[in-house]
C-alpha cells in the first residue's frame, strides 16, 4: 500500500511538472522529490506517542507560519486560522484560571507570552487603541495555546511535543510536495510581492502557492530532529531518517542559522553521550559513531552548500539598497536593524521605553537600507534577534521578562529530565542572536514545541535513574510508564476540576 501511494504521488508530480516545463528530466526530479515528501509524511504518521491534541496544536502553528509567507497580501487568512485555533484552544484549556496559575513556571511562557500583555499596556498608554486591540488578540490566542498544553498534559499525562513534531513533519512533507518541481533546481519559486524572497531564489521556499521562509523551514526541521533523534522511544530508522531530513533541508534552505542550531545540538548531544547520565538517550553500543554521525551530516551540509563562502556570503549584494558595512552584509542586514531599534528607543517616550514600540502590533522595524529600492516602499522587518525582539515589543520590562524565561529554561534543562529537551534549550541559545524563534508568534513552531516539552516535563518529572545502563532501542511507545512526580513539579489541576 505504501509503495502504491508513493508511485501514485510521484507519477502525479512528474506529470504536473512535465506539463509545466515539457522536460523529462524536470519531471523525473519532481517524481523523486514527491517520493521523498510521501516518505516524510509516512515517517510523521508512524511516530509512537503522537497525541491528537499535540498534533492539532502544533499543526495550527505550522499552518499559521506557512500562511505568513503564502498569504502576505491576505492577512485575513492568517487571522482566520488563529481565530479557529483560538476557539479550539479555549475549549481544551479549561479550567482557565487554575491553568493560568501554573503557566509562570514555564520558561518558554516568559519568552513567548510575557511581551504581549506588556505591549498592550504600552499601546494603551500612548493611545494606539487599534494596536492595543490587535496585541490583545494575539496574546489571547497564544496564551490559550499554552493553557491548552497544560490542560492536555493534566488530563492525559502524555507528552504533546511528539504531536507537535508530527505536525512539523507533515508540514515539511506538504512543502516538499508543493515545491517538488524546483527542489533540485538552482533557481526556485518564491512568494510573489516579496523583495527579500526575490533576492533569495537560490533557496527552497516550497511552491505552487505554498511557501515557508527558508530559515524557518530549516529551524523546524532541525527542532523535529532534536525532538526525535536523541530519544530512545523511537526506532533507529526513525531517528536516522529525521536526522537525514534535517541535513537535506539545511542544504535546500541554505540556512546559516539552521546550521548553527544543528551544530549546537550535535555538540550538546556529544556531551550528554559522553556523560552517560541523561535519561531518554538511546543505548548507543558504539558511542563514538553516535557522536560522529551528526557532525558527518553537518560536514556534508557545508560542503554541498558551497564551503566557506556559504558561511560568510552577502545575500543582498545585488540589492538596490543593500545593508551597510561588512557586519551588516554578513548578517543579512541584522546589525543595521538592531541599530535602528536602539535609535527608535532613544527617540521614544517613557511609556514606549518601558513597554515597547507601539507603532505596529508586531513592532516591526523599518530602515532605509533594507534592500528595497530607495524610493520604497520600505520593508517591515523582524528584529531577527529574540532578545532585541523582546526589547522592541515590550521595552525594558520585555527584556527583563525574556531574561527570566531564559534562566528558567536553562534551569529546567539542567535537571536531567529528558535528553532531547536539554539539547534543544542549549542548542537554541546561540540562535537568540539571529532569530526570533523563542518569541513564538505566528511563526512560533519552535517555541510551541519547546513549551509543550517543558510543560510535560514540569508536570511529570521522573527521578533520574541511578543506573546508567539503558535498554536496547525498540519502537516502544513514547510514554511507557507513569513517572514519579517531583516535589517542585508544576501544580496542575486534576482532570475533574473544571472551574474557571
Amino acid at each position: 500500500m505504501r509503495a502504491v501511494a508513493v508511485l501514485v504521488v510521484a507519477v502525479a508530480a512528474a506529470v504536473v511538472e512535465f506539463l509545466r516545463t515539457d522536460h523529462l528530466g524536470e519531471a523525473g526530479e519532481a517524481a523523486v522529490a514527491a517520493a521523498i515528501a510521501v516518505g516524510v509524511a509516512w515517517l510523521a504518521l508512524t511516530l509512537p506517542g503522537t497525541t491528537r491534541a499535540g498534533a492539532l496544536i502544533g499543526g495550527s502553528f505550522v499552518v499559521a507560519g506557512i500562511l505568513t509567507w503564502t498569504s502576505t497580501d491576505r492577512p485575513i487568512l492568517i487571522w482566520a486560522v488563529l481565530g479557529i485555533a483560538g476557539i479550539g484552544f479555549a475549549i481544551w484549556s479549561r479550567p482557565w484560571i487554575a491553568n493560568l496559575r501554573a503557566l509562570p513556571r514555564a520558561g518558554a511562557a516568559w519568552t513567548g507570552l510575557a511581551y504581549w500583555p506588556l505591549g498592550v499596556v504600552g499601546a494603551l498608554l500612548v493611545g494606539h487603541w487599534t494596536v492595543g486591540a490587535q496585541r490583545a488578540a494575539y496574546a489571547g490566542v497564544f496564551t490559550l495555546a499554552a493553557l491548552a498544553l497544560i490542560a492536555v498534559v493534566a488530563v492525559t499525562s502524555r507528552d504533546p511535543s511528539i504531536g507537535v513534531a508530527t505536525a512539523v513533519l507533515l508540514g515539511i512533507a506538504a512543502l516538499l510536495l508543493a515545491g517538488s518541481g524546483s527542489v533540485f533546481d538552482a533557481v526556485r519559486e518564491v512568494p510573489d510581492g516579496s523583495a527579500s524572497a526575490a533576492a533569495m531564489r537560490d533557496r527552497f521556499w516550497g511552491g505552487h502557492g505554498l511557501f515557508y521562509q527558508p530559515n524557518a523551514l530549516a529551524g523546524v526541521a532541525v527542532i523535529a530532529a532534536i525532538r526525535i533523534a536523541p530519544d530512545r522511544a523511537f526506532a533507529l530508522w526513525q531517528r536516522l531518517a529525521v536526522t537525514g531530513l534535517a541535513g537535506m533541508l539545511l542544504v535546500l534552505s541554505n540556512s546559516r542559522t539552521g546550521l548553527v542550531l544543528a551544530a549546537g545540538a550535535a555538540l550538546v548531544h556529544a556531551v550528554l553521550v559522553l556523560w552517560r547520565r541523561w535519561p531518554g538517550l538511546p543505548d548507543y553500543r558504539r558511542r563514538w559513531v553516535a557522536i560522529g554521525a551528526p557532525f558527518l551530516v553537518l560536514a556534508l551540509v557545508v560542503v554541498l552548500s558551497g564551503g566557506a563562502d556559504y558561511l560568510t556570503r552577502n545575500r543582498f549584494s545585488g540589492a538596490a539598497n543593500p545593508p551597510s558595512g561588512t557586519a551588516a552584509a554578513t548578517t543579512s542586514g541584522r546589525t543595521d536593524t538592531w541599530r535602528q531599534v536602539g535609535i527608535d528607543w532613544q527617540n521614544a517616550g517613557i511609556a514606549e521605553k518601558l513597554f515597547g514600540d507601539a507603532t505596529t502590533s508586531r513592532a516591526v522595524v523599518t530602515r532605509l537600507n533594507d534592500g528595497a529600492p530607495p524610493e520604497g516602499p520600505r520593508r517591515q522587518l523582524n528584529t531577527d534577534n529574540a532578545a532585541v525582539g523582546a526589547f522592541r515589543r515590550a521595552g525594558v520590562f520585555g527584556a527583563l521578562a525574556f531574561l527570566v524565561g531564559i534562566v528558567l529554561l536553562v534551569a529546567h534543562a539542567l535537571r536531567r529530565r529528558a535528553a532531547w529537551f536539554t539539547i534543544a534549550v542549549f542548542a537554541l541559545l546561540p540562535t537568540i542572536a539571529t532569530e526570533d524563534w523563542l518569541l513564538g508568534g505566528t511563526n512560533g513552531v519552535i517555541w510551541i514545541l519547546l513549551l509543550a516539552g517543558e510543560v510535560y516535563l514540569l508536570r511529570r518529572m521522573p527521578t533520574p535513574p541511578a543506573v546508567t545502563t539503558e535498554p536496547a532501542v525498540t519502537a516502544q511507545p513514547a510514554v511507557a510508564a507513569q513517572p514519579v512526580e517531583d516535589a517542585e513539579a508544576v501544580a496542575l489541576p486534576p482532570a475533574g476540576d473544571r472551574r474557571g
